[in-house]
């Protein structure tokens, strides 16, 4: 069954017609909240609101491990993270979707794996390509079925939240290849490839990032929430194509 992760602009499907909550209890502590069940397009699916259903965990806060493990313990087959970011490209313009393919993270302290040593041995992940790419491939496709944009390929850089950042360090992940820039992207993606769940994103670009076209002076909050309620009526019609697919 394919879950969804959703994150600011998305803490829920109101397409999804709801069957049953479940509580799951980790080995990691508590999720972000329960897993909501339900039916998308007349397929099944899973959905997990990433802050929270109120919104309320910040980026450096979202129990990552306990989340992805969550959804794995009730047969999640597959992985999507719906998240928005700052566009740090110039054709990154707010309202883009964007299947990235590569990250770069920036995050620190965050607890990132489910490989903490002990009397375990240590284990290693390969991560050369961090999102599944049948799964972002199966998203492209559904959103060129839905009619929708979306730019194939990006590198996105995972910072620490909660704060966005200042120009100079924007320009800094510019420097190393960066398109986009997000806050919840990682340790996410890697806990996924460590329990063996395909995971892929879809990247809502909420705003230029700082020092970027109008957001040259400063990030205009008010402007953001009304770009993320357009795109993600855009984002649920792509999703509804990906459970069909």
């Amino acid at each position: 069954m394919l879950a969804i992760i959703g994150g600011s602009g998305l803490t829920q499907l109101s397409t999804l017609e709801i069957t049953r909550r479940e509580v799951v209890r980790t080995p990691y502590g508590e999720p972000s909240g329960a897993v909501t069940f339900g039916t998308l397009a007349d397929r099944e699916v899973m959905f997990l609101a990433r802050h929270g259903y109120g919104h309320t965990i910040p980026p450096h806060q979202v129990n990552y491990r306990a989340n992805i493990w969550a959804l794995k313990h009730v047969k999640a087959t597959a992985v999507v993270s719906v998240a928005s970011v700052g566009g740090i490209r110039a054709d990154f313009a707010p309202g883009t979707l964007v299947a990235p393919t590569q990250i770069i993270d920036y995050t620190w302290g965050r607890k990132s794996t489910y490989f903490e040593g002990g009397e375990e041995a240590v284990r290693h992940i390969d991560f050369t390509h961090p999102y599944d790419e049948p799964l972002r491939q199966r998203i492209l496709k559904a959103a060129a079925v839905a009619g929708e944009a979306m730019f194939n390929g990006g590198v996105y850089a995972a910072t620490q939240g909660p704060r966005l950042e200042t120009a100079a360090e924007i320009n800094r992940m510019e420097g190393d290849g960066a398109d986009l820039v997000g806050m919840t992207g990682m340790p996410e993606a890697a806990l996924a490839r460590e329990l063996g769940l395909p995971y892929a994103a879809i990247n809502v670009v909420a705003n230029y990032a700082a020092g970027r076209a109008s957001s040259e002076a400063g990030i205009h909050f008010d402007h953001i929430e009304a770009v993320l309620h357009e795109a993600m009526i855009r984002v649920r019609r792509v999703l509804e194509e990906v459970c069909k697919a």
